[in-house]
């Protein structure tokens, strides 16, 4: 049974689908892939990265955050966090990880020249088992943390190791980001906070949409626009989900200042 903060999504086949990887034929094709982000609002890269160097910052941020406790169940949360915001995230492995040769040429040579990685970027460690309202990313699409500067920015979501559905990885309301750019033209948005709601089936049900999940493998990475909706599922596996969030925009394009920080999760974002 798949959840996201609680509530329990159908699984029919006209609210529930899969997320379709690039084909082979299209990966080397700028225009074609330009194509489908336009039609679809994601790219799904399988293989994008080298599995070994995602493994690898796997075990950098087990070893890391060990000292907090949070592998053996007697978690010091302020230790972790401590760990995670003053030694992880503006660490130089971090750093290197998220701007390596796969990521920073594939944007290169997708966006056409100069590119630009905000800084705030994030990590999210989700335990087997979290669950209720606030555990699960919400749905929404990212422009609405981003107002300060353009709208053609790109996020990369990457899974820091293998996630099957059941592990909680990111889904994606199919096709909704034509609604969600004509709400934004027109002015007629309902919602414009930060997030949509947290009732995933519900929204399935308004948009008369399906939720498009994967089974990702260390390596793989999405890149979704700034007005594609999506949400994360609940941990209902055995091991815990580790992802991360990095956006890139082209340099010469207007910048949201605000993002030029290193994450923290008490930084009003």
């Amino acid at each position: 049974m798949l959840t996201s903060n609680g509530y329990v999504l159908d699984e029919s086949a006209r609210r529930l689908g899969e997320l379709q990887p690039v084909p082979d034929a299209e990966r080397h094709d700028r225009d074609a892939l330009w194509d489908r982000l336009r039609r679809d609002g994601y790219l799904f890269l399988r293989g994008a990265l080298d599995p070994g160097d995602v493994h690898g910052f796997r075990a950098y941020y087990g070893r890391s955050v060990a000292p907090s406790g949070v592998w053996t169940g007697a978690e010091d949360r302020a230790e972790y966090r401590h760990i995670l915001f003053r030694q992880v995230v503006p660490g130089p492995e971090y750093a290197a990880f998220c701007a390596q040769p796969a990521v920073r040429d594939w944007y290169a040579w997708f966006l056409g020249g100069e590119t630009f990685l905000h800084r705030r970027k994030l990590i999210r460690h989700v335990r087997p088992g979290e669950s209720g309202v606030g555990t699960a990313t919400q749905a929404h699409y990212d422009l609405v943390y981003l107002r300060e500067g353009t709208d053609r920015v790109l996020s990369s979501w990457i899974p820091l190791g293998d996630c099957p559905v059941p592990r909680g990885g990111l889904t994606y309301l199919e096709g909704c980001h034509h609604r969600v750019m004509a709400q934004e033209r027109a002015g007629t948005l309902k919602l414009p906070a930060t997030s949509i709601t947290a009732d995933l089936p519900g929204l399935a049900d308004e948009h008369d949409a399906r939720w498009l999940v994967a089974d990702y493998e260390a390596g793989d990475m999405v890149v979704h626009s700034a007005y594609t909706v999506h949400a994360a599922l609940d941990n209902v596996d055995d091991d815990y989900r580790l992802s991360t969030d990095i956006r890139y925009q082209r340099a010469a394009d207007p910048i949201d200042w605000r993002w030029q920080q290193h994450w923290h999760d008490r930084d009003g974002l």
